[in-house]
């Protein structure tokens, strides 16, 4: 019987797991695939307080060894199902594992929406990014593409384009699904053009390394070349929320409806990082989330045991 049991081992569910033992709770982290979520797709992260630059796995491993080091316990298990009976929280896994504890902190996280293409996953971090703000450093001065056209899109080509020498949007519909405010500051900009209509089929490489893509026009099927540097992804998000949709309210997209206090409408159970309603995600902001999650279910604890 853990005292807190933490779905996921992102930044969000490792430092919960920190605050927890520094509260002298006992902690399990139960993660599906590798510790440290979305940031070990970033080869540098250089906005993380206190550090000047690290891989986003190293930085990953570093977190793992701090709560190893605090006494949590971890096990690399896909949680199918969370129970709650009265005080007692039962979590079972797809691997048969079963596992009791009086709180618990959802921080499933999210994963990016990928299109799909022979050999995006190899190049993901190596010339495929998500996050303007996390990797939009390293293409200052060259040339990229950006697939999408929602807000998402817009406003990480924004701010490439402060930075990049051109933007190139791609984008499947025939036009741009964004706020037409967004649109008008993007398209003003003189290094940055849009290809509508168009759809993306394949991954340029040579030597294993990023060149370009090749797409098709859908009203006419051509299949036309277009090379950067570099090629950033923003066609969604996807929360893997609906296993636990029984124990806290999620919103139209899929993610937990819960507030700042990381609380749900089950008591002993929060939710904490990008798998929550939130307007910004960010390694920062998962961290907070963890933070926030871990005392409340710390005072949980205390109440009920």
């Amino acid at each position: 019987m853990y005292d807190i049991i933490i779905v996921g081992g992102g930044p969000a569910g490792m430092t919960a797991a920190l605050y927890a033992r520094r509260n002298g709770k006992t902690a399990l982290v139960i993660e599906k695939s590798g510790f440290g979520g979305q940031i070990t797709h970033s080869p540098k992260v250089e906005n993380f307080p206190g550090t000047v630059t690290i891989s986003g796995t190293e930085l990953a491993d570093s977190m793992m060894s701090q709560i190893l080091e605090q006494g949590a316990d971890i096990e690399i298990e896909t949680v199918a199902s969370i129970e709650a009976n009265g005080d007692k929280k039962i979590v079972k896994t797809e691997e048969g594992g079963v596992y009791e504890s009086y709180a618990v902190i959802i921080a499933t996280g999210v994963k990016h929406r990928m299109l799909g293409l022979s050999g995006e996953e190899e190049l993901v971090g190596e010339g495929i990014s998500f996050c303007a703000v996390c990797d939009g450093d390293f293409y200052s001065g060259k040339s990229v593409l950006m697939a999408g056209g929602g807000n998402s899109a817009l406003q990480e080509a924004i701010l490439l384009s402060d930075k990049c020498q051109k933007v190139t949007m791609l984008q499947d519909l025939p036009y741009f699904t964004g706020e037409e405010s967004l649109q008008k500051l993007l398209f003003s900009r003189d290094n940055v053009a849009a290809l509508t209509g168009v759809k993306i089929t394949d991954l340029i490489t040579e030597n294993g390394a990023f060149k370009g893509v090749r797409y098709t026009v859908t009203e006419t099927g051509e299949s036309k070349e277009i090379y950067a540097d570099g090629l950033f992804v923003a066609i969604g998000l996807i929360p893997e929320n609906e296993p636990f949709k029984n124990l806290a309210e999620l919103n139209s997209y899929g993610y937990f409806d819960s507030d700042e206090n990381c609380t749900t409408k089950t008591p002993g159970v929060f939710v904490a990082g990008d798998c929550r309603s939130k307007y910004i995600r960010q390694v920062t902001t998962a961290a907070a989330d963890g933070t926030i999650a871990a005392l409340a279910a710390c005072r949980y604890v205390n109440e009920v045991r």
